[in-house]
């Protein structure tokens, strides 16, 4: 089996250093020439829950020549960077090829299918999922407790779906198949919008954010107006108390600091789009205001164009 693997970040480079130690063949797509040139000199090291793995037989390149013939391709670039990404991949995917991508936020989905309607289009969620860059070539996963997949195709094929579930179990990862990918992706929306956008603006992580009543009271709001937004969409939440389940969510967190955060602190482009500001678009058509998440995205936005325009 040949698995194509669009971004080596964190996530992707366990996915491909994973599935390569488990004897697909792998060949991995991303920017940073540094990182490619050590996977293909020394191999992708990851340092994870499991010990050491080292992958040697990865194929990383910088553009997406050579693509064609995988037998599914998994996009784990972040999702301001997913429709650039698709862009490229599009040409070189045949239409009964699975298309895999797990995102933080909403709209991944509605990108992919715009340019690739006719393929098998497999959405994921990643949960208790810890890793973090470690330099050119080396990764850190400190944490993996299950990925969870769904088709949002009408040409769904659970047959291949299940063989793809498991292709990633045999890598050691804890997978299962989730009928209404949808509602999951809902309900970790909800702890993204209380946690990412509050935290990147009042420059916090998550501990301190719970510990401090003001910045959690705001938090808070921003997830009821997505929680109102989700239940008038008919999101099928499998709770009734949101603010007991992001709490909840919050203290197994713990002082993590989310990727928003990470970026916004290292002056990068966040994906404020997909997370708080994917709330008042939605709300807009509902006619549901949302000024919380309106403020959080005022302010990252002024920032982001502070950075590109000093």
């Amino acid at each position: 089996m040949k698995i194509a693997i669009i971004g080596t970040g964190a996530m992707g480079s366990i996915y491909a250093a994973r599935f390569a130690k488990a004897g697909y063949e792998v060949i991995a797509v991303d920017i940073w020439q540094e990182h490619v040139d050590q996977i293909n000199k020394d191999g992708l090291v990851v340092e994870g829950p499991d010990g050491l793995i080292t992958a040697k037989n990865v194929k990383a390149h910088t553009n997406f020549l050579n693509l064609k013939g995988c037998d599914f391709y998994i996009i784990a670039t972040k999702a301001l960077d997913l429709e650039k990404s698709i862009e490229h991949l599009k040409d070189q995917v045949e239409l009964n090829s699975p298309i895999i991508t797990i995102q933080n936020g909403l709209g991944s989905g509605d990108i992919i299918l715009k340019h690739m309607p006719k393929n098998h289009i497999i959405l994921g969620v990643a949960e208790g999922f810890g890793a973090s860059i470690k330099g050119p070539g080396r990764i850190v996963h400190t944490a993996n407790k299950q990925i969870r997949l769904g088709s949002i195709s009408k040409r769904s094929n659970k047959g291949e779906l299940q063989d793809i579930v498991s292709v990633w179990r045999s890598g050691g990862l804890k997978t299962e198949i989730y009928e209404n990918i949808e509602q999951l992706i809902w309900e970790k929306l909800l702890c993204n919008v209380t946690l990412s956008g509050p935290c990147s603006i009042f420059g916090c992580n998550v501990k301190e954010l719970k510990n401090n009543k003001e910045y959690w009271a705001f938090a808070l709001n921003c997830m009821k107006e997505a929680y109102s937004v989700g239940l008038a969409k008919g999101i099928p939440f499998s709770f009734s108390d949101p603010i007991a389940y992001v709490s909840d969510f919050a203290e197994r967190v713990g002082s993590a600091k989310p990727s928003m955060l990470q970026d916004f602190e290292a002056k990068k482009r966040t994906e404020i789009n997909f997370i708080n500001g994917a709330i008042p678009l939605l709300a807009a058509e509902l006619k549901i205001t949302t000024p919380f998440n309106d403020y959080v995205c005022k302010i990252i936005h002024e920032a982001e164009i502070s950075i590109e325009r000093p």
